[in-house]
């Protein structure tokens, strides 16, 4: 029987590839690299991160610096650090055999200290992604005086990953989750839930990674976009849709639109859903 730290490394793996089976417009995927990266890139990045996600007894601060720190090293670019700041406080709560992981997660939140903080701010600033610019208050340039979750909390407005620190994840367990679980139940392929959890996201709200980096006409438009294209594959039209989405997809990368906080949150939820059949417990449902 293998250990539950490597139950998780797995568990993180294939949440990572799951995500990149799926066409999702504007992102990397088996069908279409795109922002000077590739499929292979992603892979590697998720082998080279699970051992630090994973790693026992380890705090959520130093879990997301080694990945990062093994990102780096082995890709030399930022392939996946809302990947990691999402799923590293998922894998530290589930790690305890939680009879519900929102529960064991809202406590690895609430425990999160200075030091947290200042890991992470290290990991961000190692990362350096895309439109980052500086904050007025706790920026990560600077040494740490609050706690993570504070400082997501302060971010929370502009960022969605630093939302889901403040609100127990929210987007993950009440929008991401029951789409996921909703459309696998009905028959359809990974790929097609994947994808209903991605353009589920990028129709609830502007992209962050996007308004962040183009503003909020680009991220509102990329939005608008995505909402029929999202009705459309709930009513069980995936295989009708795949022209529309591959054009889709074509355009935004041509417009170097990338809807990176979906697929962020996409991957937090389908790692939810790997750890739940990996690591099965009476009540973890979410």
């Amino acid at each position: 029987m293998i250990s539950r730290e490597t139950a998780i490394a797995e568990a993180f793996i294939a949440a990572c590839r799951d995500e990149l089976e799926a066409p999702k417009p504007g992102n990397v995927h088996v069908l279409a690299d795109g922002h000077s990266m590739t499929v292979a890139d992603f892979i590697c990045s998720a082998e080279v991160a699970a051992p630090s996600i994973a790693r026992h007894g380890t705090r959520v601060g130093a879990r997301i610096l080694g990945a990062v720190e093994a990102t780096r090293a082995a890709v030399g670019q930022n392939t996946n650090l809302g990947i990691l700041l999402l799923c590293a406080p998922l894998a530290c709560a589930v790690e305890f055999a939680p009879a519900d992981l929102r529960t064991a997660l809202a406590k690895v939140l609430s425990c999160l200290d200075q030091q947290d903080a200042a890991l992470a701010f290290r990991a961000i600033a190692l990362a350096a992604p895309g439109g980052l610019g500086r904050a007025p208050r706790h920026d990560v340039s600077e040494p740490a005086t609050v706690t993570l979750r504070e400082a997501m909390a302060e971010a929370a407005h502009r960022d969605r990953i630093a939302r889901q620190y403040a609100t127990t994840y929210d987007d993950v367990f009440d929008l991401g989750v029951p789409v996921l679980d909703d459309v696998l139940q009905r028959g359809a392929s990974r790929w097609a839930a994947t994808l209903a959890v991605h353009l589920g996201f990028l129709a609830a709200f502007p992209d962050s990674h996007i308004l962040r980096k183009y503003g909020e006409a680009q991220a509102r438009a990329v939005q608008a976009e995505a909402t029929p294209l999202k009705t459309r594959l709930l009513a069980g039209a995936e295989a009708a849709l795949m022209r529309d989405l591959l054009a889709f997809d074509a355009r935004l990368k041509a417009r170097r639109l990338n809807p990176g906080t979906s697929a962020d949150l996409t991957v937090a939820t389908l790692f939810v859903r790997r750890l739940r059949e990996s690591l099965p417990c009476d009540r973890n449902n979410g």
